[in-house]
């Protein structure tokens, strides 16, 4: 295993300098970069003083090569949260990378952007990254977000994760829900957009983080947004309905294409049933899901479905359609206080479910 030795950290810094020669800078960062595959390595490489200083200045050497291998570590290094409190550490890191973010013709975008997504994954470092994001403003996101060919150099298909984890936080999603800005309308296309299962994704999680704040359930799903078309479309097959099931159906799901093929990604499925799940919260968005076919969606997606747990959570979500109303006071099921004993129950069922599909993903193997 490859790790950092402490004692050689001094004259390691020395092979990363500015006026060392290119084939010095390139093996030391070959040798960094082997330790970055690995937690320990990770962890040894942060506790070198200095030396993610060190990888973030040899991003702009004018060696292609070496800038490559810069941020290869870096991204390596951004996959462990435990690395982060000391990456967050080194100031010019977050404003230098929001900066060539932004940049369209920044050539190397698309690995800033990996490592921007990774550092936004736990609460804390995605607070600091939602700061540092503030700079540009989170509009520059959505632009690019929204341009494919913003940047001509790079994908940028990591903006839509990245855009995910910022709504984890109240902040982030406050920006999304804005109803001044007209954000998320402009997000709901890609929903189904083809090609990148990534940028898709991360759009779907953002829908449903946005899902989680029950006081817009009736924005959402009011003319204004109307999230449940973009929402149940993906879910969708080919399937034919009688007269009377199709006329239940939002318009643009009433009478598609017998080849009508549905999300591929079992995960995306998964958070879109999931954004259903959340927008039964409510009362009124229970009656909204019910009066518009989303059960018949649903009851076709099961029958289709292969993967175990999309399937579960398409039945929980089935069997709150189906079922009856919640007593009075308890309409809002997010807001109702769970007892400690059943919590504990239903973290147990929780477990068993997960090893039971363990077990039929190991023997299905």
């Amino acid at each position: 295993m490859l790790l950092m030795d402490p004692a050689l950290s001094s004259e390691f810094l020395s092979f990363l300098s500015p006026g060392t020669r290119v084939d010095v800078k390139s093996r030391a960062l070959e040798y960094a970069l082997g330790v970055s595959g690995t937690p320990e390595g990770r962890r040894s490489l942060c506790e070198l003083l200095g030396l993610v200083r060190a990888v973030l200045d040899v991003t702009s050497d004018p060696s292609p090569p070496l800038v490559r291998d810069s941020y290869h570590i870096l991204v390596n290094l951004t996959s462990d949260p435990r690395t982060h409190p000391a990456l967050l550490a080194v100031p010019p890191l977050l404003p230098t990378l929001t900066e060539r973010l932004t940049d369209p013709r920044y050539v190397y975008a698309d690995s800033v952007c990996t490592a921007l997504c990774n550092l936004s994954r736990e609460e804390s470092s995605c607070r600091a990254v939602l700061r540092a994001l503030e700079a540009p403003g989170l509009n520059a996101l959505l632009e690019m977000i929204c341009s494919p060919s913003y940047n001509a150099a790079a994908h940028l298909h990591y903006l839509g994760p990245l855009m995910c984890n910022l709504t984890q936080l109240p902040e982030g999603r406050s920006f999304i829900l804005d109803r001044s800005r007209c954000v998320l309308q402009r997000l709901l296309p890609y929903t189904h957009l083809q090609g990148s299962v990534v940028r898709r994704g991360g759009v779907v999680g953002t829908l449903r983080n946005c899902c989680f704040s029950h006081g817009d359930h009736a924005w959402l799903l009011g003319e204004d947004v109307d999230v449940l078309p973009f929402l149940l479309l993906p879910l969708a097959g080919g399937e034919e309905y009688t007269e009377e099931e199709a006329e239940v159906l939002p318009p643009d799901l009433q009478y598609l294409p017998e080849d009508k093929q549905r999300e591929p990604d079992p995960d995306v499925r998964k958070m879109l049933i999931e954004s259903l799940q959340l927008l039964c919260a409510t009362q009124d968005g229970r009656r909204s899901l019910k009066d518009r076919g989303t059960y018949l969606i649903l009851r076709s997606l099961h029958s289709w479905e292969t993967e175990a747990d999309v399937k579960r959570t398409c039945e929980k979500v089935i069997q709150i359609l189906i079922g009856d109303e919640p007593e009075p006071g308890l309409e809002n099921l997010l807001e109702v206080k769970v007892p400690p004993e059943v919590e504990e129950q239903l973290k147990r069922l929780d477990e068993e479910e997960e090893r039971q599909l363990q077990e039929e993903e190991a023997a299905a193997k």
